[in-house]
């Protein structure tokens, strides 16, 4: 049985129970009143006892983790009132990871991964393009083009468009403005930087459940400072990736530890706008990935930021300040201390209000699943650096890391892209030899999709020995007859991943 993690104190010891940790939490309060603190103490908890974490760094500040923490007399006072026997400074395992390449191993994952409800959710489309969008896969799924990166999808797009009229009736209708709507979508997106994202070698989940050497759990931290910036590529890629470990870990029953706890921060992007289609699925994964030992802590400013039904599932809480300066604030107040098993000796409302900087409310669940009553807490200070690393110890980490050079160079095999590319060449000669021949059209769709690889310079990078193994390898699987495309819209629940 894993030892109790100590993550605050008040009229007694808090524990966070390992075998609980798997029925969620929720880390909520104002900018500046102690989240990122807490998620860091719950994080190197988690680590000590060998338990894999990931979170998302919005501010850059969770890279101090990977160092061992210095005397401060803040930090040896906190000690102090809490009176924690053998404190000691020492960082955690740390693997960083980076969509755009820049401050941590490149993280991709495949067009086909991705799947339709959640690029229309990226792409911000109606109902009428959405189903656009779907039958685009559907027909890349029937004419087996592999959709793996951007590229893939906006010649994709090209060709349904060009020959819309040819799939109408096994399709459906398949409008000019919808098609348009999603390739302006798709430049938008490439604007944000999804070609990084979008593309192969595609993550390994296996990945972010490593431990070290001497058993400690990894912890595996997103720089998303600058993704943060294109929020709704942020709250896809935490979606997709919730739904991918739902579908891909296999069911382990109730563990004394969990297998991986991801911190979810800034949780409100994540249901923003959120249809309720996806709302409904999130919910269930939320659910049912208990029963796959990940436990899932959102971290947020206001609990309302959070869905009732998605709050529903957080047994363990930890509320610091919230800031009541309006009628709206002032109501979100009054459902937070609405969430807690309430405490005779506190009025919550009014503590949430009051509560000081490292100061919380804290409720975990007992050993038997019911949440204790809410106690108001000291959280204990963390054994590692508060505040970021120089980019020098970055460097250092990342070249030092369990996957140093698995995922630094993206692979182009041969895909939807290459294969139409190659339909469009064998059309060419015949339409040269025969002008105003039915297959002209095509000659147009050779030159536009040849124009969206090249640019304006002309012409493609060669292939090197492995990308050209890769293709080869691609050609001769592509070819099985009546072999499909399947991939993960929100896991299983949505009809099934298989990464090709």
């Amino acid at each position: 049985m894993s030892e109790p993690l100590l993550i605050a104190r008040g009229k007694e010891p808090l524990y966070l129970l390992p075998a609980m940790a798997n029925r969620h939490g929720l880390v909520a309060g104002a900018t500046g009143t102690g989240k990122t603190v807490t998620l860091q103490v719950m994080a190197e908890s988690f680590s000590r006892i060998g338990v894999p974490v990931f979170a998302a760094d919005v501010k850059g500040d969770l890279s101090g983790i990977s160092q061992p923490g210095a005397d401060n007399p803040k930090i040896a006072d906190r000690v102090k009132k809490l009176g924690i026997d053998g404190f000691s400074f020492a960082g955690c395992p740390v693997t960083f990871w980076d969509l755009f390449g820049e401050q941590g191993h490149p993280v991709r994952a495949t067009v086909s991964e991705i799947g339709p409800l959640l690029f229309s959710r990226l792409l911000n489309l109606n109902e009428t393009q959405t189903g656009v969008l779907t039958a685009l896969f559907k027909i890349a799924d029937d004419q087996g083009l592999l959709l793996l990166d951007l590229k893939d999808l906006q010649a994709m797009l090209q060709y349904v468009g060009q020959n819309a009229k040819d799939f109408q009736t096994q399709y459906g209708n398949i409008s000019p403005a919808s098609v348009g709507a999603i390739q302006r979508g798709l430049l938008a997106l490439e604007q944000q930087g999804a070609e990084h994202f979008l593309g192969e070698p595609a993550l390994n989940l296996d990945d972010l459940i490593q431990t070290n050497a001497q058993g400690q759990g990894v912890v595996n931290i997103l720089a998303a400072d600058r993704l943060i910036n294109s929020p709704k590529l942020y709250a896809t890629f935490l979606l997709w990736l919730l739904s991918e470990l739902f579908e891909r870990l296999p069911e382990v029953g109730d563990r004394d530890k969990p297998k991986l706890v991801f911190f979810f921060d800034e949780a409100h992007l994540l249901f923003s706008d959120l249809p309720q289609v996806i709302q409904d699925k999130v919910l269930q994964v939320v659910r049912l990935i208990r029963s796959k030992g990940v436990g899932v802590f959102f971290v947020t400013q206001n609990p309302a930021d959070v869905p009732d039904g998605v709050l529903g599932q957080l047994g363990n809480r930890v509320q610091h300040a919230i800031r009541a300066f309006t009628p709206k604030d002032q109501k979100a107040v009054k459902a937070a201390a609405q969430t807690f098993r309430p405490n005779p000796e506190i009025n919550i409302e009014q503590a949430i209000l009051e509560l000081a900087v490292g100061e919380a409310l804290v409720s975990f669940l007992d050993e038997k699943g019911t949440p204790e009553v809410v106690d108001r807490a000291l959280v204990c200070p963390p054994r590692s650096q508060i505040g970021p690393i120089t980019p020098e110890q970055r460097q250092q980490i990342i070249r030092n890391s369990l996957v140093a050079g698995v995922y630094d160079q993206a692979v182009d095999r041969e895909s939807a892209y290459e294969r139409l590319q190659s339909r469009a060449t064998q059309v060419v000669p015949s339409q040269q030899s025969a002008p105003g021949a039915p297959g002209q059209k095509s000659n147009t769709w050779l030159g536009e999709l040849t124009s969206l690889a090249t640019g304006p310079s002309g012409g493609r990078r060669g292939d090197s020995l492995v990308e050209a193994m890769a293709k080869s390898a691609a050609r001769t699987v592509g070819s099985s007859l009546g072999r499909q495309i399947v991939r993960g819209v929100l896991g299983s629940l949505l009809g099934g991943s298989s990464r090709r």
